[in-house]
């Protein structure tokens, strides 16, 4: 069973998607653990969108296991699959660990080698998610932060100024546009992290002695 959804808005900044930062894997890890003669591989990794998830899990699910069960959180969005085993055993409480861990844009995928002895649905539950919450407690996380898409207009003979002040906001993805419709200026664009926005602007202000006009997005 898939189920796909958009959870609730939450005062965890973790589970914002439009929020400043939020808490991911630096890397794949994977853990494993036999329950009642079962093998369950976990693989946890980081994800940007349900492209990528798809990819990851393309990319570590075994056709040979009895089950590749799975789930993943992007911000408010999230999908999960119990693959097989009986509906809301496995997928749901593997979101929910890693809904618990406070990790985002990230993905769980559960190997399941079956041992022979039947689980139930109270120790599927049990199984998928602790393992999943095992797997996510002992990964490597980092914080990320957030980028604003920002864009002025600029006369050419401020570009050289500007671009200093680019350059020492570490912004990335600086385009320009030419195409203004006004003599002389161009449209520049770039990303920088959220906590810096202020400060950068500030110093464009000051550096380029004049009113400047800024766009976000």
């Amino acid at each position: 069973m898939v189920t796909a959804s958009s959870s609730p808005s939450s005062s965890n900044p973790n589970n914002n998607r439009g929020g400043s930062e939020f808490t991911s894997l630096k890397e794949r890890i994977t853990f494993e653990k036999e329950i009642k003669k079962s093998k369950f591989i976990a693989i946890a990794g980081p994800v940007s969108d349900e492209r990528s998830a798809f990819t990851f899990l393309s990319e570590v699910r075994d056709p040979r296991a009895t089950h590749n069960c799975w789930a993943y959180k992007v911000g408010d969005q999230y999908r999960s699959n119990d693959d097989g085993e009986p509906s809301g055993t496995a997928g749901k409480p593997i979101h929910s660990a890693i809904v618990s861990s406070g990790i985002d844009r990230v993905m769980v995928v559960i190997i399941r080698y079956f041992g022979g002895i039947k689980l139930g649905t109270g120790g599927l539950v049990r199984a998928y998610g602790g393992v999943a919450a095992e797997c996510l407690r002992n990964a490597p996380t980092c914080l990320v932060k957030s980028k604003v898409r920002m864009g002025l207009e600029v006369s050419f003979d401020l570009l050289g100024v500007l671009y200093h002040q680019l350059q020492s906001f570490q912004v990335e993805d600086i385009k320009q546009d030419y195409d203004t419709g006004k003599d002389n200026v161009t449209m520049v664009t770039f990303k920088v992290d959220f906590d810096r926005v202020q400060s950068l602007e500030e110093a464009i202000k000051v550096s380029c002695s004049r009113d400047i006009v800024f766009y976000k997005h």
